[in-house]
């Protein structure tokens, strides 16, 4: 190709159609730039220790390696020889490469001494880990020095080796050969940081970065480029973040001061125990956003436990108080009607207006779901029309056309990661002015987190439990190492009712026969039978361990009348075990429970197994949640439950969590399912650089706000975090 490559110009101009097919095809690589961004997964030194020892079987790897010696021996079952070559990497790891055939080129080719880069799938064979047929390039120099002529070698002739993400049909050796063929010809983009946010921060230029984590000279070079490259990650993540947050501010909204003497005053004077000093103080930051003439975006995350819902309740009144209406949004039907009940209790006479008992100034409590009848919904509705209801508590059903109101103040949305962003503006929408949103999140989230996914909001931490709440002990139980644990367990369970108690049983499925039939599950690539089921679990247990206690269940598919009957009854003692999904997840509230019986536990994540944990202990008795699973000792889905178990610290568990994840899990695929364009930024590592970026970028966007004066940035932010990006992340 004449003239230089930018990064549009399509692969096949550089690489040839069919290298290119096999990129587009493979690794969704289609422009130079769409391979430049193919950055490096790792860095191999010759003589470096890439440790074989601690390949995992079944895992596609490239190894590093020298050939230590070759067999050649005939095959019993087949015509032709079996070619073993074993290959060692300086730490006393051996792994053998296997080849069929009669390949005498091959036998002379890998001569003891040799370095090479192999690729393949490990297997074992009678304890020994082996490449069968593998891919495999040999780097310059043999052992009698002869230098290699081949154009593929010379990628390799620098003391650091580029590792790639790669595919079985793309081995890292051909994506580093066209990086080269386009880094020979590459004209890099200018440079969208300005040029004082680069001297301040000591940042090297784009086109340095670019071609030295490709090809790096030294380990400094390369130190330099990565963290160029992530900062440009992280700086467009957080301008647009600051810029939402700039134009959220601008929006006008109707201020809802306090009222001396109003429902507020009454609820703080009827409550049956003292706010904790968290709960005060978040209280007042809520307060003083209310009372602003802008839109309060407000995230309020706190332990399990530990008060969000009085302070919502709070904010509410508030509203109500200043002639304003409060809707809050739950992820399910559940906790839709737990959260009605709850907030009736609180209020008492407060929440009964027109009804006999009703104090003066009281206000009226509406739930609008889904299975609503036809005429309590046409009720409904209207009061909430009108402006009787100043509360009014739903799913996303709120959401639907019909569902108007007379005077939308607050947003209060809980567990907001289980909403979309369009469902969330559709309930602003209902508002003549956009209203105050509270968001709340009981999974604690890391500082770096909090920065990143909720940089758009104000952050507010309930890090006290109030007084009352008993102590949760979590044990693991290895049912398949040692059964008569799991024997115990369903013993300790029996216990507890005879006291008077009662427990939960959660599954990771729900099983077939329930309405909305379940695909029949199959085994997992690993050959793990499939998860335990409710409706499956619930029977054995009634015939089994647990015969003679009252069983219900609880799940997704159930029809909401059932699912709100079946937590009533278990709320009011008359169930003693709860089989249930992670329906319980969140906001169900039952004091009376405490234990928990987590089946197949290693199968839920971090937080999920914290927030369900967070079900018991919740009254004057101790909670116990015992966590069973067959994953073995030493494994990391064991170790993740020892974790769990071993801290109900909700933050360091988080920390653990984001450890465990791939970072594309917490910034995100997108939600089409394209691949995450943050290629290096780490929450869990990269926390500084991060602040320093979010430093930058409000410094920016406070003298100019829609980055007029730095085209290029606009543009590059634009394509680091598209508005699909963007409101993944205000999602979260």
């Amino acid at each position: 190709m004449s003239g230089p490559a930018t990064v549009d110009t399509p692969l096949k101009k550089l690489v040839g159609e069919k290298t290119a097919k096999a990129l587009a095809t493979h690794l969704d690589l289609h422009t130079a730039g769409d391979l430049i961004y193919h950055f490096p997964r790792r860095y191999d030194e010759r003589g470096e220790h890439t440790d074989i020892r601690s390949l995992a079987v079944g895992e596609q790897v490239t190894v590093l390696g020298q050939v230590q010696r070759t067999t050649v021996r005939p095959m019993r079952q087949r015509r032709g020889n079996l070619l073993e070559v074993a290959v060692g990497d300086g730490s006393g790891g051996v792994l053998t490469l296997t080849f069929f055939g009669n390949q005498a080129w091959r036998e002379r080719d890998l001569r003891p001494g040799r370095w090479g880069l192999f690729a393949g799938k490990v297997t074992e064979f009678r304890g020994r880990r082996q490449l069968n047929g593998p891919e495999y390039v040999l780097l310059g120099e043999g052992g009698d020095g002869e230098a290699a002529a081949s154009e593929e070698i010379e990628e390799f002739a620098g003391a650091l080796i580029p590792v790639y993400p790669a595919a079985a049909a793309v081995p890292t050796w051909v994506i580093a050969r066209c990086v080269r063929v386009v880094l020979d010809t590459f004209t890099p983009p200018e440079d969208p940081l300005p040029a004082t946010v680069r001297a301040s921060r000591n940042l090297v230029g784009l086109g340095t970065a670019l071609r030295e984590i490709h090809r790096p000279s030294s380990k400094e070079d390369l130190h330099r480029a990565r963290r160029r490259l992530k900062w440009d990650e992280a700086f467009a993540v957080q301008l647009t973040l600051v810029q939402r947050k700039h134009r959220a501010a601008d929006w006008p909204a109707r201020p809802r001061p306090a009222r001396p003497g109003g429902l507020l005053d009454a609820f703080d004077a009827r409550l049956p125990y003292e706010l904790t000093p968290g709960q005060r103080d978040v209280g007042r930051e809520i307060a003083a956003d209310l009372a602003t003439p802008h839109p309060m975006h407000r995230l309020l995350q706190g332990e399990v436990g530990s008060g969000k819902t009085v302070v919502a309740l709070r904010a509410m009144l508030q509203v109500v108080d200043a002639g304003g209406q409060a809707a809050l949004l739950a992820p399910t039907e559940v906790l839709a009607a737990q959260h009605y009940r709850g907030v009736l209790d609180l209020l008492g006479p407060l929440g009964r207006d027109g009804e006999l008992d009703a104090a003066a100034h009281a206000t009226r409590v509406e739930l609008v779901t889904g299975s609503l009848g036809a005429a309590a919904r046409r009720r409904a509705l209207a009061e909430v029309a009108q402006g009787r209801a100043g509360i009014v508590i739903g799913t996303h059903a709120l959401l639907y056309e019909g569902v108007d109101f007379a005077d939308l103040g607050l947003v209060v949305v809980d567990e907001q990661h289980r909403f979309g962003v369009e469902q969330r503006d559709a309930l602003r929408a209902k508002a003549d002015q956009p209203p105050h949103v509270l968001v709340m999140t009981a999974t604690p989230i890391p500082r770096t987190v909090a920065m990143t996914v909720y940089g758009d909001l104000e952050v507010s931490t309930l890090s006290q439990l109030p007084r009352g709440r008993s102590p949760i002990a979590s044990h693991v139980v290895p049912a398949a190492e040692k059964p008569a644990f799991l024997e115990r367990a369903w013993a300790r369970l029996r216990e507890e009712v005879a006291a008077g108690h009662q427990a939960y049983v959660v599954c990771p499925r729900i099983g077939e026969g329930a309405t909305g039939e379940e695909e029949a599950p199959r085994e997992d690539d690993s050959g793990r039978r499939p998860p335990l089921a409710v409706t499956e679990v619930a029977p054995l247990l009634a015939e089994g361990p647990l015969h003679g206690l009252r069983i219900g269940t609880l799940h997704g598919r159930l029809p909401a009348e059932e699912k709100d009957a079946v937590m009533r009854s278990f709320a009011a003692g008359q169930l003693d075990v709860l089989v249930a999904t992670t329906v319980v997840e969140v906001g169900v509230d039952v004091p009376n429970a405490t234990v928990m019986i987590v089946l197949d536990a290693d199968r839920f994540g971090v937080s999920q197994l914290h927030q369900l944990r967070g079900r018991v202990g919740r009254g004057a008795a101790a909670g116990l949640c015992l966590l069973v699973t067959e994953a073995p000792e030493g494994s990391p889905a064991r170790e993740r439950l020892d974790a769990v178990a071993s801290t109900t610290d909700g933050f360091k568990l988080a920390e653990l969590d984001l450890e465990q994840r791939r970072e594309g899990d917490v910034l995100g695929a997108t939600q089409s399912g394209r691949r995450s364009h943050l290629r290096l930024l780490s929450l869990l590592r990269d926390a500084d650089l991060i602040r320093d970026a979010r430093a930058e970028a409000i410094a920016l966007v406070e003298e100019d706000p829609e980055l007029a004066r730095h085209p290029a940035l606009a543009a590059s932010v634009a394509a680091l975090v598209d508005e699909e990006r963007a409101e993944y992340l205000e999602k979260g």
